[in-house]
């Protein structure tokens, strides 16, 4: 397709969305609305893209960044006039131009290279992609001749009872031979119900014109779905976490639940890992083989590797290795890398550490800034003290060290391999190889001091 380009029309304000948000950057399963047809119209073949945009438009490009052409459509007087904004990338060196909404984000690219090919092979100036609807409420209708030509598409505002009868739709998707395309929006006007220059009065100047145009319907309507409101978006992404699951499990991956199961598009999903209800797979996230995700985890970005377990806890921006068990009510937040065959436990945080292999953070630890070694034992309450208010710390722990229950390591401090912190011990010393550090209080008892407390008192009163 290398003499075709592509106009991604986005200047459309998106008022029934009801935010500050351009309605073509709300994501959908972890990537903005518009980043779908970029993709697909990119993975079609075609390399030449242009954005249209209109006011407030900087931070569309701001996220799809460089690699696309953008204009500027200063006022927002229809889809005709949108595509006029860019008639000067119709007089280029390529032949065909696909025009398409930048919120169809189901559209594939098989489709837009099925809708290409129709047009160049069968002599078309213009093929419009079609769907048939049992409620086409809202969208313009297909009119065609005897032969089956494409006479005029009629905006549902604007048609009578007869032709909004028709159940064939446009989908706003359409291949043009991009000179006729310029030639015709000069014969388009705004005599209509909305006063705008309509894209789909140019499909009825080329057939006045004697030229022939097509259509080419989509199997199934859902792709050709477009995103006005928060209701249409929550369909969407129901339709594409629905297409998502079914393509893992294809792949060899047991979902338990797939409707109750999130997973953004660009997740990797190893064979014969089980996920259960309840999990959020978000952007970035890789999980290897034969793992278990119990109910109600959240992963983002987060690289998990092969035979892990992980029950009802949170990774971000943190990798896992292998063999290893994480959680229940686990966090690992941003840096955190564990190693293989570690076990991290119930209502344990982890934040921008290395923690070895063979490791043990069983439960109730706070292990923040550190670097842990091999076959650590944290004991329970442990707490890795980072932060003086001001400032954070590092700390290093190193091989087979034991870590007593409720121990304090005050940062930046150093355990040296084998040694020994005993319980409730508050360390702020480097502790040597192979030592015992104790580093509390000792105990004092007061025999009978009870019963004089209480005689004391009944004496007082």
């Amino acid at each position: 397709m290398d003499d075709c380009m592509a106009l991604i029309l986005a200047a459309g304000q998106g008022v029934r969305m009801r935010s500050a948000i351009p309605k073509v950057l709300h994501s959908l399963c972890g990537k903005p609305i518009i980043s779908y047809i970029i993709s697909a119209v990119k993975d079609a073949g075609v390399k030449k893209c242009v954005v249209v945009t209109g006011p407030g438009g900087e931070s569309i490009k701001d996220v799809l960044g460089d690699g696309l052409d953008y204009v500027y459509q200063a006022e927002r007087l229809g889809t005709g006039h949108a595509v006029m904004m860019a008639r000067h990338y119709l007089t280029s060196d390529h032949k065909y131009a696909l025009v398409l909404p930048g919120d169809v984000p189901l559209i594939k690219n098989t489709t837009l290279r099925c809708l290409y090919d129709t047009t160049r092979e069968g002599g078309y100036a213009a093929v419009v992609l079609t769907a048939i609807m049992n409620d086409p409420k809202g969208y313009g209708r297909i009119i065609r001749d005897s032969q089956g030509n494409v006479t005029a598409i009629v905006e549902d505002k604007d048609a009578d009872e007869s032709q909004k009868a028709i159940k064939e739709v446009n989908s706003a998707i359409y291949c043009f031979d991009a000179n006729v395309l310029n030639g015709a929006l000069d014969m388009i006007d705004n005599n209509n119900a909305q006063h705008e220059y309509y894209l789909t009065d140019v499909l009825a100047a080329i057939a006045n014109q004697g030229l022939k145009v097509g259509a080419v319907t989509v199997e199934q309507p859902e792709e050709v779905i477009g995103i006005n409101d928060r209701v249409q978006l929550a369909r969407a992404e129901m339709l594409l976490r629905r297409e998502i699951a079914v393509r893992w499990m294809t792949e060899g991956v047991t979902i338990i639940d797939p409707t109750s199961v999130y997973i953004d598009t660009d997740v990797e999903i190893g064979q014969d890992t089980v996920i259960y209800p309840g999990n959020v797979l978000e952007h970035g996230t890789r999980i290897g083989r034969q793992c278990i995700l119990y109910p109600n985890s959240r992963l983002s970005n987060a690289i998990i590797g092969d035979r892990v377990t992980i029950q009802s806890s949170v990774i971000i921006d943190s990798e896992v290795g292998d063999d290893t068990t994480v959680g229940p009510f686990a966090y690992l937040r941003p840096g955190t890398r564990i190693g293989k065959g570690t076990r991290i436990g119930d209502f344990v945080e982890i934040k921008n550490s290395i923690i070895g292999d063979g490791t043990k953070v069983p439960h109730l630890c706070y292990v923040g800034d550190a670097d842990v070694g091999k076959k650590v034992n944290f004991g329970c309450g442990s707490v890795v003290v980072n932060y003086d208010g001001v400032r954070k710390y590092r700390t290093i722990v190193k091989d087979n060290a034991f870590i007593g229950c409720n121990a304090n390591l005050v940062s930046p401090v150093e355990v040296e391999e084998n040694a020994y912190i005993a319980a409730g011990s508050t360390i702020t010393d480097k502790v040597p190889a192979g030592a015992l550090a104790i580093a509390r209080a000792k105990q004092v008892v007061k025999e009978g001091w009870v019963a004089k407390k209480f005689k004391k008192g009944t004496e007082e009163e």
